[in-house]
């Protein structure tokens, strides 16, 4: 626990079996308020596990997950987002057929639910348009409001998502390879993003991603995966002064 209080989020001894392979091997991990937190490691050190796990897409074989003073662990997806979890994919999870400003209302109305019904329809919906309107402003799409989400730029697919995300108010947001695909240009776009909103939200981040530069120019702290355990964690400069991290991702070995 840290010395600033008790951990938004804290997961202890959790770990996944398929079969006789543990994908995730009893990990420890704490996660401050407005903390940003980057978790790496190379292909098949468990972090998409990790994410399933935390997010409700898997029943963990052992171990914890408390959230905000909330035992989690096993709910499903829909209760954890309810809590204020929500997370961002490897691959756009949109609808390709709905307007930018459409996707974004899917996702507050969901938020909203029955509140909702204490308006008429036309005020219902012109709340929405206004709310799904200032997310898309500040993620840089207000433009784009009306245009179909599958005609986006690869790059505007994934800010469209992280719109959807924030649509649903989270106090935890978790990242997916955020920059993937993306060029130089939109890379730097979604870093200064990020900045932007960890410093003017109440949102707590748990990155994965393998630009490093992204991770270092991002997280507060950093955790590194190997085989389903917590290798290291720490500062930037702590994690590349780690030999442990140099020799199992970073493909450094000392002489």
């Amino acid at each position: 626990m840290s010395a600033r209080g008790s951990p938004l989020l804290s997961v202890r001894g959790l770990s996944k079996h398929f079969g006789g392979v543990a994908a995730v091997d009893g990990i420890d991990l704490d996660v401050q308020a407005r903390e940003t937190v980057a978790l790496i490691g190379p292909n098949g050190a468990g972090k998409t596990t990790f994410y399933n796990l935390l997010s409700g897409r898997m029943q963990p074989t052992g171990g914890s997950v408390v959230f905000d003073g909330r035992d989690v662990t096993g709910r499903p997806p829909h209760e954890i987002s309810r809590l204020g979890i929500s997370r961002s994919f490897q691959i756009t999870n949109i609808f390709p057929e709905l307007s930018a400003r459409e996707n974004v209302e899917v996702a507050l109305t969901a938020l909203h639910g029955k509140a909702l019904r204490f308006f008429s329809r036309a005020a219902a919906d012109h709340a929405l348009h206004e709310e799904a309107d200032a997310l898309l402003g500040q993620l840089g799409l207000g433009a784009l409001a009306t245009s179909r989400a599958g005609t986006l730029s690869y790059g505007d697919k994934r800010l469209l998502e992280i719109a959807i995300v924030l649509a649903t108010r989270p106090r935890l947001v978790l990242l997916d390879e955020p920059t993937a695909g993306m060029t130089p240009e939109e890379t730097r776009g979604v870093v200064a993003l990020v900045r932007r909103l960890a410093g003017s939200t109440q949102c707590t981040f748990l990155i994965t991603e393998h630009d490093m530069e992204v991770v270092f120019g991002l997280a507060d702290r950093i955790v590194v995966l190997h085989r389903g355990r917590v290798l290291a964690h720490g500062s930037a400069d702590e994690i590349r002064a780690s030999r442990e991290v140099r020799e199992a991702y970073l493909g450094e070995p000392d002489d």
